[in-house]
Parts: structure tokens; sequence; C-alpha cells
């Protein structure tokens, strides 16, 4: 029996992408022949990562694939046509109302997903969603395949390979207070809320502090977020752009918050890092990110610049709120460690293979 999975395209350092490196290594364990193919792959995976979809091989009743759902494809029309059990990995698709004035392709892209998504709703035998949040989304769109809250699988071995040197050095020890946040600058992570929350932040309670906005960027979100910078006057926010892994594991090293004002995440896999690294965070409750939260962190209720910027700052000065904080965040980061959601994993597929077709 085969289980293979298939996506759009295989990004290098993506949450999608490496949910599906990270669920062809424990399919492999388990001896099934398996494969990941998709319709691009970034050239910076080892080749052995992944194959082009055209190589997606012959497949009959009891073999699976499982879809990564997350952007518009042309494969959903050739994962339809595939005479095999199909299982969906549902990420989300963010609303095209973000990107209208940013990005006309992502627009479409995300705008014909949607489209293409309530299309899909009798093509899946099973549904792994990455949150509730996700499992409503689909609900609400009229998809009724048994559908199961699976979070993203996160190889946390990863995160003790050693952290760029160069970063902590150059940042870790100068006295100034860093701020956090690791995502794509794209306009619904909200990288204009960090700025306006840090700007206050610096400007009454910390001049001794620093701001680090690390990921790719959209290019004409990113200019109009360096723009608003320079007119407020704010200093030390640092734009990094695409990140190595190890510089990655650096600026979580240094951090001392981190700040997610997002207003759409499926899961938010940044968040379970900060929890992974001891890094307190404050995060605005919209989409999954409560969810993920799942009663940590400090979850704010409203957008408010300078109440965001009060909050920051306490939990950087009372030692105790700090230590509950992080106390909460330990308790909720077993929830998703590897072996508790790759044991997940497992008991939704074996049921699934174990069902009579």
């Amino acid at each position: 029996m085969k289980i293979i999975q298939v996506l759009p395209y295989l990004a290098f350092g993506d949450a999608v992408g490496n949910d599906a490196i990270a669920l062809k290594k424990i399919i492999s364990e388990k001896k099934y022949e398996t494969q990941i193919y998709a319709h691009g792959i970034d050239n910076r995976l080892p080749a052995c990562t992944a194959l082009l979809d055209k190589k997606i091989p012959k497949l009959d009743q009891n073999d699976i694939l499982i879809y990564h759902e997350a952007i518009a494809s042309d494969l959903v029309h050739k994962i339809q046509m595939l005479n095999c059990r199909k299982v969906m990995i549902y990420h989300n698709i963010t609303p095209p109302s973000f990107f209208i004035k940013y990005d006309q392709s992502i627009f479409i892209g995300c705008q014909e997903g949607y489209t293409q998504l309530k299309n899909l709703t009798n093509t899946f035998d099973m549904i792994l969603s990455d949150s509730a949040y996700n499992r409503q989304n689909l609900v609400d769109m009229g998809f009724t395949a048994p559908n199961h809250v699976l979070p993203i699988l996160i190889p946390f071995d990863d995160y003790k390979k050693k952290p760029s040197e160069k970063i902590i050095e150059k940042y870790g020890a100068d006295g100034y207070t860093n701020i956090l946040f690791v995502g794509r600058v794209v306009p619904n992570k909200c990288q204009h809320d960090i700025i306006a929350a840090f700007n206050e932040y610096q400007k009454h309670f910390n001049p001794k502090s620093r701001l680090f906005i690390v990921g790719s960027f959209m290019e004409r979100y990113s200019d109009q977020l360096k723009e608003y910078t320079k007119r407020l006057g704010t200093n030390n926010v640092i734009f990094t752009g695409h990140t190595k892994f190890d510089e990655i594991l650096a600026y979580y090293h240094i951090a001392d918050l981190f700040l997610c004002q997002s207003e759409h995440e499926g899961f938010c896999v940044p968040l379970v890092e900060a929890m992974h690294f001891d890094v307190p965070i404050v995060a605005y409750d919209s989409s999954a990110i409560g969810e993920t939260l799942g009663g940590s962190g400090f979850l704010l209720k409203e957008k408010n610049s300078l109440l965001t910027a009060g909050v920051m700052n306490r939990i950087l000065t009372d030692d105790t709120l700090r230590h509950i904080v992080l106390e909460n965040q330990h308790e909720r980061l077993k929830d998703f460690q590897y072996d508790i959601v790759k044991k997940l994993f497992w008991k939704y597929m074996d049921e699934f293979i174990s069902e009579k077709f």
C-alpha cells in the first residue's frame, strides 16, 4: 500500500512544507511506500525531498493520497480523477481581501482557492485540520467527511542545532530588550500593528529596545512598513528578510518577548516555537491564535497599541507575571510534543486504513 502526499508547492522553511516533510518521515518509519509530490519544489531543498507531480505513480483503491490544502492549484483536478482513498490536511486559506492592495497574483490565488475548496466537499474520505478553527471553516462550507484536529507535526530536535553565533554576539548582550516576530511579512500577519505597539513601548517604557521582524516579505507591503516606521520615528526596527535556520534559532535565543498581532492564522507555528524557547508571548486573539496558545501566553482581545505596549512592559518587568506566563506556556507546549502529535496522526490513519470501503 502506498501513502503519498501531494501539495501545490513545496517551499523551503514553510510551515506547510515542513509538515509534509515531517509526515513523510513517520510514514516511512512504518514501511509504507511513500513520497511527496508537488507541482513546484524549492531548489534549496535536498534533491530527495520530493518529486514533481507528473511522477505521481498509478494508485489503486488500497492506496492513500494526502493532499495539503492551502491555496488554489490545478492539482485538485488531477487528484479528483485518481482512483484511491483521499485525505485532506487543511491548513486554511488566507482570505483574499488581505492581499487586494498588495499582490494581485496572491489575491487571485486565494480567491480561486476558496472557489476550488467549495467544489471539493465530496472529494475526500477524511480530513485532518490543523486546528478546530480550520475544522469549523470546512464545516461551514459543507464538508461532511470525518474531520479531526491534528496539530502540525513539529520536529523539535531540529531546534537543538547550533544557533548563529554572529547574531547572538551582535545582539545578545548589549543591554537592549529584544522584541521578536517570526513569519512572512504579509498583510494578514499585521506587522504594521506590531510596529505601532513597539513604537509605544519604545517611546513610553523603554527607549533601549529593538524589534526584529524575521521572515521573507511581500515587497509592496514591506516597503509600506518601512515607510510607516520612518514616519513614526521608531528606532531599531530590523527587517531580516528570508533568514537562515541557524539565524532564526539565534533570534529566538536572544528574544525577550514574542509579539503577534496577526489577524489570520490557521495554526501559527512560531507561537509554539516561542513556547519551546521560553520566550513569553503577547498576542492578539484572532482566528486560531487563542486556540494554539490554549490558555497560555498573554492574549489580548482588542488592538490598542498603547495598551499592548503596557502589557509588554508589565511582562518584561514583573518577574512573577513573567514566570506565570512561561509556566503556562510550558504546560501548553506538552500538547505539541512530536511523539504526541505523531501518535495522534497514526490513531486517525490506522482507523482510516482499517475501515472497509
